[in-house]
């Protein structure tokens, strides 16, 4: 029997990729830079979880909870910022976080070395850059993070290419409604929401197509629910059927 949020989700999944021109139209009407992205997580570590702690976490809490995270599996959170979520994880995994500032990785440092998290390797990196062989994780997680770097898509490829296959790549992030007036409001408040952090109009129809991401969910989190918890699983290649003498 297939449950009421099966069903949802699925409608909601096919309202997203029926549009015909997702997988070329710009995702953001704000591009930005590595460099303007680093000048604004520099200036806005110190402060950080104070605006955007309690108002994002429970999203964080969902998501974590809704990883599928195994006893020794491998986790990479993409753009672990100050290291919110690093208690959230169980301690029976092996996390790697990685992020491009320099400023938040500090404040990460400072909250590993005051707990005691022990299963946690912070690396400074590019997104969009991954210095892992392939299929190295067992789960890509990505918190708000999408809708800050410079190329989402290349983002998400790298993130697939890391991930092995069976494994899931997950992302939380704010994209832009598909309310007409709300999405109107996004777009034009986009490149100012880009000073504290965030693109407020990514689309997600086009970042899905342009991953080329078929995902197995897509669920509303935190209040209001206007940010999405999006879960992939990587396909594991094919087996050639054993045809025998």
């Amino acid at each position: 029997m297939i449950s009421l949020f099966e069903q949802s989700n699925a409608v909601e999944k096919n309202r997203l990729i029926s549009s015909s021109d997702i997988g070329e139209r710009a995702l953001s009407v704000t591009t930005v830079e590595n460099d303007f992205v680093e000048n604004v997580y520099a200036k806005i570590a110190s402060v950080y979880d104070l605006f955007f702690g309690p108002t994002l976490h429970a999203g964080r809490l969902k998501a974590i909870r809704s990883l599928p995270i195994h006893r020794g599996d491998r986790v990479l959170e993409v753009g672990v910022g100050t290291g919110i979520n690093l208690a959230l994880y169980p301690q029976d995994c092996s996390i790697t976080g990685i992020d491009f500032s320099p400023e938040m990785l500090e404040k990460a440092e400072r909250r590993l070395s005051t707990r005691d998290i022990s299963n946690v390797e912070l690396l400074q990196m590019d997104a969009a850059d991954l210095d892992f062989p392939d299929a190295s994780f067992d789960v890509v997680y990505a918190p708000y993070v999408i809708s800050v770097v410079p190329d989402p898509v290349c983002v998400a490829r790298e993130m697939h290419r890391v991930c092995r296959p069976g494994g899931y790549i997950v992302v939380l992030n704010h994209f832009r409604s598909q309310n007409r007036i709300l999405s109107y409001m996004e777009r034009l408040i986009s490149p100012l929401t880009v000073h504290v952090g965030f693109r407020s109009d990514l689309d997600l129809p086009g970042f899905l197509a342009q991953a080329m991401f078929d995902p197995i969910s897509i669920e509303k989190v935190n209040i209001p629910r206007i940010w999405s918890l999006v879960t992939c699983r990587k396909e594991a290649p094919q087996k050639s059927p054993d045809t025998g003498a």
